[in-house]
């Protein structure tokens, strides 16, 4: 993947005669440079060069307040955002000269980048478990329930992360050698989005996504933890609780989410194919879809679409 990534901010990205080069820039974070020549003319020595860098509506990008383009033609956008993604074009003019210095002629080449805004998705987690319990029609199952959502709740909340979508099914299952047992299934989601989150965001320059999901992994890791202590505890009594958790029993699954205007494509955005990619030309985004979605209705004709 070609990225803002400041990993790789030092890097180069060249351009390829006859072939669109493909960048994906995180939203807030500025663009790598864009060198207006391919490789192999970037080994060669080049006589009066000229750079001539036109962004997506159809302007010259020298002086944009937006962008730093250097004496050697490359090209950087600062602070990218959604609506700065689409086609940007440079043409490199230079001389050639005979071996006896006496003929010149001029030459030109044209280079094409498509470059996409993208973010990070949103982290959601599933978390499910299973417990023992002494029947599947008592009252205390609903109870425990209510305990360990209690316990949840108040392990993340530092985090402004909220617990979602609480479920609880009572089985009986034939347990190979152990006979019959009734068994607890119960699962709920994590996700960083607590009254409050806008507040931490505010105190935040730039895009809070990086911070968003530095606390669902934390809720994440919190909880992953209980549950340990809790295998570790019920090995340390001599007697069972008549609900526990059955050891190796939890599961915890990352649900992206994509924010409005943007969406996952791995078919059309293969270099990148777990970025939440801006919307494209057509289509949108106008909640927290995976996806963006054609709109066939009316003409959109920019990127970062949130309605239809």
């Amino acid at each position: 993947m070609v990225s803002g990534d400041p990993r790789i901010n030092s890097r180069f990205i060249y351009g390829k005669l006859n072939e669109k080069v493909n960048v994906y820039v995180k939203v807030y974070w500025n663009s790598p440079f864009l060198a207006c020549m391919d490789e192999s003319l970037s080994r060669a020595e080049i006589i009066d060069p000229l750079f001539l860098w036109i962004g997506p509506d159809g302007r010259n990008l020298k002086g944009q307040s937006y962008v730093n383009v250097t004496e050697t033609g490359k090209l950087k956008l600062i602070t990218f955002r959604k609506s700065m993604s689409g086609s940007y074009g440079c043409t490199l003019t230079y001389k050639r000269m005979k071996d006896n210095l006496q003929e010149e002629k001029e030459a030109f080449k044209s280079y094409k980048f498509m470059l996409f805004a993208y973010r990070d998705p949103d982290y959601t987690f599933q978390v499910s478990a299973r417990f023992s319990t002494q029947a599947c029609n008592i009252v205390e199952n609903d109870q425990y329930l209510e305990e360990l959502k209690k316990i949840m709740e108040d392990l993340i909340f530092s985090l402004t992360c909220e617990l979602t979508d609480e479920f609880l099914k009572c089985h009986v299952i034939k347990v190979p050698k152990h006979g019959l047992q009734s068994v607890l299934f119960i699962s709920f989601k994590v996700n960083p989005f607590a009254p409050g989150w806008e507040t931490v965001c505010r105190n935040l320059t730039g895009d809070c996504g990086d911070e968003t999901n530095s606390r669902a992994l934390k809720a994440r890791d919190r909880i992953e933890e209980f549950f340990l202590k809790q295998t570790y505890a019920h090995k340390e009594f001599s007697f069972v609780p008549p609900i526990r958790y059955l050891d190796k029993s939890l599961q915890i699954l990352r649900e992206d989410k994509c924010r409005p205007g943007f969406g996952k494509d791995e078919f059309n955005h293969a270099e990148c194919p777990d970025c939440c990619v801006v919307c494209g030309h057509g289509t949108y985004n106008s909640n927290n879809n995976v996806r963006c979605r054609v709109c066939s209705s009316i003409e959109i004709n920019y990127y970062g679409a949130t309605a239809c």
